[in-house]
């Protein structure tokens, strides 16, 4: 909880400085707004058998959306964003493609409005899993052979639910801190990735030394009861230039409460006109249940943005 917090601190206090200097008060009219947009990046490389220079021919793309449906009424507030990014890569020489991209999340938070402040009672929901199966290559072995490739993951495998009552502090919906020290969490998986046979000896205890995202033999969800700190900033960094980050923070009470978890994005957006943009995208992600150590993605294309 103590590291929790020290993060907290050290994420709002470039938010505070930031509202400082925004001195008119959110303006947005009472019902909804909506606003999303479709981006698609690709990127290809050809070389035919006389190219001397080196060099294997591929493909990539990626298609993100992003959609934000908010309502206000007086004192009432509700944000919502639903975010969907897929992208692959195959290059000319390689059986399978292979994902660079792949998320489907949610995040709602409701707020009631606290006198005239910033500050909000509020009420969070975040739901995250993946649209295709994910896929670990054995290097060892050429892709004709059994066991080259093994599935471990897909849709709902794993699922992730959190939601929990809480403060947040909101300057506009460009600019807010949720936190929530009571929040329940719950990790869903498809059974096949967590069947143990119970009657090998040992089998069970192997697997409890690797379990599937911190999920028991033979169950098919896992609990946990915690604290969450989640926080947005856009800025204009300068005309055409946007950047956004996102943070999200959770302590489990019941389990290693010192081990947070932390998933922190940046998405910088160069906008060339109306139809055509530049991304650029850093992830890091750690969850001790999924990995020893963080995890990080990049990724960086020019594209067609359609914006609705």
């Amino acid at each position: 909880m103590k590291k929790l917090f020290i993060l907290a601190v050290l994420f709002v206090a470039p938010f505070a400085m930031i509202a400082q200097k925004e001195t008119a008060k959110d303006t947005v009219p009472n019902g909804w707004t909506r606003a999303g947009n479709i981006s698609l990046l690709f990127n290809q490389a050809a070389f035919n058998h006389e190219w001397t220079g080196g060099g294997t021919s591929n493909y990539s793309g990626n298609l993100s959306l992003t959609y934000d449906f908010n309502y206000k009424h007086d004192k009432i507030s509700w944000n919502n964003r639903l975010i969907g990014e897929y992208g692959i890569t195959k290059n000319k020489d390689d059986k399978y493609s292979r994902k660079t991209n792949d998320r489907l999340e949610l995040n709602s938070i409701l707020g009631k409005q606290i006198k005239e402040s910033n500050w909000y009672y509020s009420l969070f929901f975040n739901f995250k899993t993946q649209f295709a199966k994910g896929y670990e290559f054995n290097k060892d072995l050429e892709p004709e052979d059994i066991g080259y490739r093994t599935e471990k993951s897909h849709i709902l495998s794993p699922a992730y639910i959190q939601f929990g009552p809480g403060l947040l502090w909101k300057k506009s919906n460009n600019l807010y801190v949720n936190i929530s020290p009571a929040t329940a969490k719950l990790i869903i998986v498809d059974k096949d990735f967590t069947a143990v046979n119970e009657a090998i000896p040992g089998a069970v205890e192997a697997y409890n030394e690797n379990k599937y995202y911190g999920v028991g033999a033979n169950e098919t969800s896992r609990f946990e009861f915690g604290a969450s700190l989640s926080g947005y900033a856009k800025l204009d960094l300068m005309e055409n230039i946007s950047m956004e980050n996102i943070l999200n923070l959770y302590s489990n009470y019941l389990e290693d409460p010192q081990n947070v978890d932390i998933d922190y994005t940046m998405n910088l957006l160069f906008k060339v006109n109306k139809y055509i943009s530049a991304n650029a995208t850093f992830q890091a992600i750690y969850d001790d249940n999924a990995a020893q150590g963080f995890q990080i993605r990049e990724a960086l294309g020019i594209g067609a943005t359609y914006g609705f």
